[in-house]
């Protein structure tokens, strides 16, 4: 079978969105409106024309929203290890199954090779009906399964998360070329908020039943699948908007940034709040409309567009800046670069000289200071975007502080979450465990937004965007510091809401991040490089934790093969704490050095992007 055509054919014009209104479409079929219709009609033609884009943009935001199910997994982890009378080390093996499907991403990529996207979309939904829905049937005792199937079963659910994610990133990609980075990081952000939102649906259907979960699981990301569908099939041809479009639409962004906070508030501090079913039904019902209401957003700005045409007079989104590198800033940035070094060669004599006098220079400099020193500017980045293959990619230092500020920084923070119901048991608070995993999850929400600040304050503030890495790492250490010292409730939830607003940005960054420092093109395969570390962090963190908490136990509950071990104090986790502490900070000081050597790498591309900007 060979590969679809239409998945690579990627080559639209690429400013199609910056085009001047006089500029020919290249898609005969889909014209613009002519200018001498009335006002009122181009408007409704416009719209038309535009509002399946958006469509698709709401239904991606559906579709994230309601598939990072494994973030709640600490909801019904207890009710699941007790059932199948497994330790705590055979419980963090399955969380770590769930995490090990990230390996597997790679062949969503190879299935939209061969398949249309509609049934990529299906294949990943279908894949997390079995993996929770056979896992349901276990947790309520309706079949046994031996636990290598449901360590299978998780490996399969976990799976799909990445499948439903490929799916939303070609979405976003296809859709919206230009004004890409801003849909990636509002569609991303909405797959933190996940854990709460089925908190609520939970509490709205039966508070009592942790394996309800397990259901919603099941069957919610497939009827999402379902609504999303029409606007996938019905997904629109890419016509050249003019200048006052393309702000149009970044404006549209704003407006839906500023909901998307709205919505991570409502869910933290309306929606937890819910003490009996019919309340929590209220506030689920408020849920889905913050959800749904993203699709009049547009049309309330095209229609007050017509009416003010200087709408955006007062917003200067013009240096927002991106999330990922755009390509022609990359190349134009390569080109000043190559004439900078052209200009300031007379030869070739003089090249060879030049060359042979700065290793000399670079060796005795690299003499002269100190280790650190020589950490920073051994092999340091030369400039943004430039490609690397995998073989150039795992000798390149950066890439190693990179993957360790990852795996000691966001990964600790996911397999904190995947502990966090054995955690509040051991404290003494198992009542309290879906309100921190919905703390958990919101803060995680709000990371992953915060993650685009950089990119609209990049006109009045500009820095290296490993430089907010570093910054959105100092929480965790913090966090872990306060809940090995103190085990009351108001440090359990302070410390869950550092760890969750610091791995969520972590999350949402590392996308922009790998494309920036080894090359956008090879984003696909390098990024899943990267991201290896945390099926092994989420073993290693969660077997540390399981043993500790084994050692520690007291008292058993259960007979013969259920028997099940329950830890209870502080002592459960209060080494596990402090490794995960000092781990966090050999994070901090792995991002601190990633940043010193990468920083003039972003001064320079920088300048060179305002260059670009004066001369053009």
């Amino acid at each position: 079978m060979r590969p679809r055509k239409d998945f690579f054919d990627n080559k639209r014009n690429k400013h199609a969105d910056t085009a001047d209104s006089s500029t020919p479409s290249r898609f005969p079929d889909k014209k613009l409106p002519p200018k001498d219709l009335p006002a009122i009609l181009r408007l409704i033609l416009a719209m038309a024309g535009q509002s399946r884009k958006w469509m698709i943009l709401v239904a991606t935001i559906w579709i994230q929203a309601f598939t990072g199910t494994n973030f709640d997994f600490s909801a019904y982890s207890s009710d699941l290890k007790s059932v199948l009378g497994i330790s705590q080390v055979q419980l963090n093996y399955l969380a770590t199954a769930s995490d090990l499907g990230k390996v597997l991403g790679w062949s969503s990529g190879l299935a939209l090779m061969y398949f249309p996207l509609w049934s990529v979309l299906f294949m990943a939904a279908f894949m997390g009906f079995i993996g929770y829905g056979l896992q349901w049937l276990v947790i309520r005792n309706v079949i046994s399964l031996p636990y290598i199937l449901v360590f299978l079963l998780c490996l399969m659910a976990g799976c799909s998360i990445c499948w439903f994610n490929t799916v939303c990133f070609v979405l976003c990609i296809r859709n919206f070329p230009i004004n890409r980075p801003l849909a990636l990081a509002l569609t991303v952000s909405f797959n933190g908020v996940s854990a709460a939102l089925y908190t609520l649906a939970g509490n709205a259907i039966d508070p009592l039943s942790n394996s309800l979960y397990l259901l919603l699981n099941a069957l919610v990301p497939l009827l999402t699948s379902i609504a999303a569908l029409i606007p996938i099939l019905r997904q629109p041809s890419l016509d050249p908007l003019p200048p006052d479009g393309v702000k149009r639409d970044q404006f549209i962004f704003l407006l839906l940034n500023f909901l998307a906070i709205l919505t991570g508030i409502y869910l933290l501090l309306i929606g937890s709040s819910a003490s009996d079913s019919m309340t929590a039904r209220l506030f689920f019902g408020g849920a889905i409309f913050l959800l749904i209401f993203p699709l009049c957003i547009p049309g309330i700005v095209y229609a007050r567009d017509w009416f003010h045409r200087t709408v955006h007079s007062s917003f200067r989104l013009e240096g927002s800046g991106f999330i990922l590198v755009d390509v022609d800033d990359l190349e134009l940035h390569k080109e000043i670069l190559t004439r900078e070094a052209s200009t300031n060669d007379n030869g070739l004599g003089q090249r060879l000289l030049s060359s042979s006098n700065g290793m000399i220079t670079r060796q005795k400099s690299m003499e002269s200071v100190g280790w650190c020193d020589s950490i920073i500017v051994m092999d340091q980045l030369e400039m943004l975007g430039e490609e690397h293959p995998v073989r150039l990619l795992v000798r390149r230092l950066d890439f190693w502080f990179y993957f360790i500020a990852y795996f000691c920084g966001g990964t600790i923070g996911l397999v904190y979450s995947n502990n966090l119901g054995q955690i509040a048991q051991s404290l003494g608070q198992k009542s309290s465990t879906t309100t921190l995993v919905t703390l958990y999850s919101s803060f995680s929400f709000f990371g992953r937004l915060l993650s685009a600040a950089p990119d609209y304050l990049r006109a009045k503030l500009y820095f290296a965007r490993t430089g907010w890495l570093a910054l959105a790492l100092v929480p965790t250490p913090v966090a872990f510091s306060l809940l090995a010292t103190s085990g009351n409730a108001m440090a359990l939830q302070a410390g869950t809401a550092l760890i969750g607003l610091s791995s969520g940005f972590i999350f949402a960054a590392a996308v922009s991040i790998t494309s920036e420092l080894f090359g956008p093109n090879s984003l696909g395969v390098n990024h899943n490089i990267v991201i290896t570390n945390i099926p092994i962090g989420s073993l290693l963190y969660g077997v540390l934790a399981a043993v500790v908490y084994d050692a520690n136990v007291t008292n058993s509950t259960g007979e013969g093969f259920t028997e099940t071990v329950i830890c209870m104090g502080r002592k459960c986790y209060f080494l596990t704490f402090v490794w995960w502490g000092c781990l966090s900070v050999v994070g901090l000081v792995s991002s601190l050095l990633l940043f010193l050597r990468t920083r003039s790498a972003y001064d320079r591309f920088e300048r060179n992007r305002i260059t670009a900007q004066q001369i053009f």
